[in-house]
């Protein structure tokens, strides 16, 4: 079971929880507490997630809080669909005697109980920007989270031309409960701008986990 972490970021501490769920139709607790010393009135509290397809929200993100006072903690609770893992987020939006202000806090991960695996890290092994013609390496760090067989990972790159092109499908190894295992792929940048990368996770046809990075290509 994953464990919740109490975080901050002034002037809240808030937790979400659980982090780890079953698929299908689940609650979740934002909880917010004002660790600031002024009342803070007309809030706005909406919940989003970074992957649509995976974590939805078909009765509504948002929800109103009036007022919070100094040390005092509200929960928020939030019904979800759930298809996969993926980050979510809040953002408050607060209105006081001069101004709107807008807070948004860290991602925080949620795990779906049954996967087999998750990808952890996409990682482009190289500094930020890079130049046309220079061969870079993606890294995919993938951990299984139960025994695991049959996974492919998929690792895709669109450039600023906007065609994307598969660069490489690797039947992974079993996994063990815990164990982290690293995949690469390489591609050359050809054009200068920015591109995505992407890597796909699946179990046999089913997709179950994806994340992306991008890099800038210069001209050298």
């Amino acid at each position: 079971m994953k464990k919740n972490v109490l975080r901050y970021k002034y002037p809240f501490e808030y937790e979400l929880s659980p982090t780890e769920v079953f698929k299908g139709q689940q609650w979740l607790t934002f909880k917010l507490k004002n660790i600031g010393g002024k009342t803070l009135k007309g809030l706005d509290v909406e919940l989003h997630s970074l992957d649509t397809s995976f974590i939805s929200f078909p009765y509504g993100t948002g929800r109103y809080q009036a007022e919070l006072k100094p040390t005092e903690v509200i929960e928020t609770v939030f019904r979800v669909t759930v298809n996969g893992s993926a980050d979510v987020y809040a953002t408050v939006r607060v209105t006081t005697e001069e101004e709107i202000v807008w807070w948004e806090s860290g991602w925080t991960r949620i795990y779906v109980t049954e996967e087999k695996a998750n990808l952890e890290r996409l990682l482009v092994l190289s500094h930020p920007y890079t130049t046309i013609g220079k061969t870079l390496s993606v890294e995919a760090t993938v951990k299984g989270l139960t025994k695991s067989t049959g996974l492919k990972l998929e690792f895709w790159v669109e450039p600023p031309s906007g065609k994307s092109e598969k660069q490489a499908e690797i039947n992974m190894k079993e996994l063990s409960v815990g164990e982290e295992a690293r995949y690469t792929a390489e591609f050359t940048p050809k054009e200068t701008g920015r591109y995505t990368i992407y890597a796909y996770l699946n179990d046999d046809w089913r997709r179950i986990d994806h994340k992306t990075t991008t890099i800038l290509a210069e001209k050298r």
